[in-house]
């Protein structure tokens, strides 16, 4: 938010230094993020005078330079050599003496320096309009009227405007304060307490308003409930010009671009009151008939801007007779906008819903000053109020007769917010000790109405103005603010109840999960859990929970998958040649079943992409590829203590490949390379495997096996190997599933170390050789022992598998 000093100021009963300004505004919680210095020319012409040409004659050494002396009120003249083709003896010009700085139009500033052209000394420059940033002109140097006085500083002529200009950081809940009436009224009530001076901001509003004549009625009807109240009024013989120049600068200051009178005072008036005005040219309002309603659906509209835009049946309209002519709240149409031969307008206050003015404006990429004021809230009891002001400076700058009363539909007039406030829960959040008449002196001054009054409590009405206030915390902070948040008192000693943790189990595995993986070279990441619809299909959508009031149109749902968000950084990484890429990331999902019916889930995503191991003088590079990311799954259960997996191939709409890890029926992971498809959606072209695991599940799991310890065996590992020939078709998983229905206790660890295939093995054919580790804890093993279960084994593959052992 911008506020001009000087604007401000038109509010204030007394003036308040800038500093002593910048200060209050940051204590009262509207903190001032920049201040700095406004000049309408840059540099406000300091050291540029008026001057007479005395004489003007032809350089020795150059055709087209002039050897000129020049009269700048002082004692002698100055001798200054100028290259301009108009400049002659008996003119007043602008002179930029020695010293100075010029802050032309186009270009860079400069300083004048006493030099020497050509071998004749030049003290000083006569300027063009552009050389000291009046214009765009550089035909010739500037030419005043001859009743001008040597010595004479431009500033004085040119009227230069300066102002101190304020950046305020507004926190989303503070609509009151989005224009510079609402901020005097902040500081008015700071003044007010702080100073113990009753004193109120000065309010524009004026009585004695009244029609003109009756010639221009336009009829109004409101066909929807997002607009609670619409009022408006018909100028006619107005004269649509350049605005006044205290205006311009005011614009300009806050840094708006003037356009013209009409447009100029729409925009005056947001920001001095807050409320979002409209102009239409009423020639263009077909049956004199104003209609607020909904779009039809796919209605196309063409905006101020000259765009066509797709409309919805939730976007609301103010249209005439006929066919729709703005975007309500939101966007003017370039058919019924204010132009050069407009001469009878008809000027529209409103007060339409937050809610749908955001959405319509969010999915349309308007983001306006208008939309963005309606969105927050605006005071619909000044709704007229602020019309009746802004006919009047419309027909005070560009002339015309008010051609209608001021046509009010108000059908449910709304009823001011009732507040308790508990004494005792004040002291209680402020932590300090206010009297009773500080209290409602403060409240009386930023607007509320004193309802009732107890012993220990007090019952206030909120100003329509400050939309946000609904409960007692809502006052508490009001109160606070305006005293001085740094005049809190902090107590002698501070007592803190230790907290209990009835949950720092799962918050150790993940800590000890996460440690695991930095230490294998992962990199941890934390992305957004707000992201953009348009990465999933209509079935993701359906279960996915849609965001009510979004804070952009790209950032409108709850992720429902950890993928996404983490495809989009390595987007980034890869868009900047970071390919090698080892990420985790710990983060919830979010899930719908029906209206009133979510769920959130803790999930633990894992991507590699590039190189995984990097290479050495004695080894090559590891590309990172699907087994590498299942090892790494593997031992994060591992280290969890999860044993007995099940390994299974399955398809997945987010992979090209995957299988599932699981336990009985409960899924524990999903490790795959991601779908070309998803991938492309983010620019991606290489190759990115993906591990997601239920981490919920995994840790439930985790935490219901005890932890216990035995002594390493004595006895030693025995191990056998085994090559068996199998269909292409079979997965390794299917083998080790197999071997493991049958429980055989000394089997400890099953590993594939080849796979070969060729024709001599069979049509679709191939060789698995698998290594065995068994041990027993109470004996040595004996070759019969080993040979039993290797037996056993062997029959099981080739009665499940037709597996044919390789000899």
């Amino acid at each position: 938010m911008i506020i001009s000093y000087n604007w401000l100021c038109d509010y204030l009963p007394q003036a308040v230094d800038t500093e002593r300004l910048s200060k209050i505004l940051t204590s009262i919680g509207l903190e001032v993020e920049s201040m700095h210095k406004y000049e309408s020319l840059k540099g406000g012409l300091e050291g540029i005078v008026v001057g007479e040409v005395l004489t003007c004659e032809k350089h020795p050494d150059a055709d087209k330079l002039k050897i000129t002396t020049v009269n700048i009120g002082e004692a002698e003249a100055l001798q200054i050599v100028c290259g301009a083709s108009n400049v002659a003896a008996g003119q007043k010009v602008i002179v930029a003496t020695v010293g100075c700085t010029l802050y032309p139009t186009n270009g860079e500033p400069f300083a004048i320096k006493k030099a020497k052209i050509r071998g004749v000394e030049s003290m000083g420059m006569i300027c063009a309009e552009d050389e000291i940033g009046l214009g765009e002109s550089h035909a010739g140097i500037m030419v005043l009227d001859a009743d001008k006085i040597p010595g004479t500083k431009a500033s004085a002529i040119f009227e230069t405007y300066t102002d101190t200009i304020y950046e305020i950081g507004l926190t989303p809940n503070r609509m009151d304060a989005m224009s510079h009436l609402g901020v005097a009224r902040d500081v008015c009530a700071y003044l007010w307490h702080h100073d113990k001076k009753e004193i109120s901001a000065v309010l524009p509003f004026k009585n004695g308003f009244k029609a003109d004549n009756n010639e221009l009625v336009i009829d109004v009807k409101i066909e929807n409930e997002a607009c609670k109240r619409y009022a408006g009024v018909s100028i006619s013989n107005v004269t649509v010009s350049d605005s006044p120049t205290w205006l311009q600068n005011k614009l300009k200051a806050i840094g708006l671009k003037p356009i013209n009178n009409i447009v100029d005072a729409t925009n005056f008036i947001l920001h001095e009151t807050g409320q979002p005005l409209h102009a239409f040219d009423a020639a263009k309002i077909e049956g004199n008939k104003i209609v607020v309603r909904n779009a039809n659906e796919g209605e196309v509209f063409k905006t101020l801007d000259g765009k066509e835009r797709k409309l919805f049946t939730t976007d609301l309209m103010i249209a005439n007779a006929t066919k729709s002519m703005c975007i309500a709240g939101v966007y003017g149409g370039e058919e019924s906008g204010v132009t050069k031969n407009t001469t009878t307008i008809f000027l529209e206050s409103a007060w339409f819903n937050n809610e749908s003015i955001r959405i319509t404006s969010l999915k349309l990429g308007l983001r306006t000053d208008a939309a963005t004021r309606f969105e927050k809230g605006v005071d619909i009891s000044n709704t007229v109020n602020v019309l009746k002001r802004a006919a009047l400076l419309i027909k005070e700058i560009a002339g015309g007769e008010i051609s209608s009363d001021v046509i009010d539909l108000y059908p449910t007039p709304v009823e001011k917010t009732s507040v308790a406030l508990k004494y005792h829960y004040l002291k209680k959040l402020s932590g300090k000790n206010y009297h009773a008449d500080t209290i409602t002196n403060i409240l009386k001054a930023l607007g509320f109405e004193i309802q009732k009054e107890g012993v220990d409590e007090l019952w206030v009405n909120v100003p329509y103005s400050k939309t946000d206030i609904s409960i007692g915390a809502d006052i508490v902070e009001e109160i606070m603010r305006i005293d001085g948040l740094d005049n809190i008192e902090i107590p002698a000693t501070i007592s803190i109840a230790p907290s209990a943790d009835t949950d720092n189990g799962k918050a150790a595995l993940q800590e000890k999960i996460a440690n695991n993986l930095t230490g294998s070279g992962f990199a941890e990441i934390f992305t957004n859990s707000i992201t953009d619809s348009k990465y999933y299909d209509e079935a993701v959508l359906a279960i996915t929970v849609k965001m009510i009031n979004n804070l952009s149109a790209n950032l409108d749902v709850m992720r429902p998958s950890l993928l996404q968000t983490g495809l989009e950084v390595i987007a980034y990484n890869h868009n900047r040649k970071n390919a090698n890429l080892k990420m985790y990331e710990f983060g919830k999902t979010y899930h719908t079943s029906g209206v009133g019916k979510y769920a959130e889930k803790m999930e633990l995503a894992i991507f590699t992409t590039g190189v995984a191991v990097e290479g050495s003088w004695k080894q090559k590079d590891a590309k990172a590829d699907f087994y590498f990311l299942k090892g790494v799954c593997e031992k994060i259960l591992a280290s969890l203590g999860i044993k007995n997996i099940q390994t299974s191939v399955s398809e997945h709409t987010d992979y090209e490949y995957a299988v599932t890890i699981s336990i009985k029926d409960n899924v524990l992971a999903t490790v795959g390379a991601v779908s070309k498809k998803i991938a492309k959606q983010f620019g991606i072209k290489e190759e990115v495997l993906c591990a997601n695991i239920a981490w919920d599940e995994v840790v439930k799991i985790a935490t219901q096996k005890n932890i216990t310890y035995k002594e390493v065996s004595k006895f030693p590992v025995v191990q056998r190997d085994l090559a068996i020939i199998l269909d292409k078709s079979i997965a390794y998983a299917e083998v080790e599933n197999a071997i493991k229905e049958n429980k055989i206790v000394a089997l400890k660890s099953i590993k594939l170390f080849d796979i070969f295939e060729s024709d001599k093995l069979g049509k679709d054919k191939r060789s698995m050789a698998i290594n065995f580790s068994f041990s027993d804890d109470t004996k040595t093993l004996e070759d019969a022992d080993t040979e039993a279960m290797m037996h056993k084994i062997i029959t099981t593959l080739e009665k499940k598998l037709q597996a044919e052992i390789r000899k």
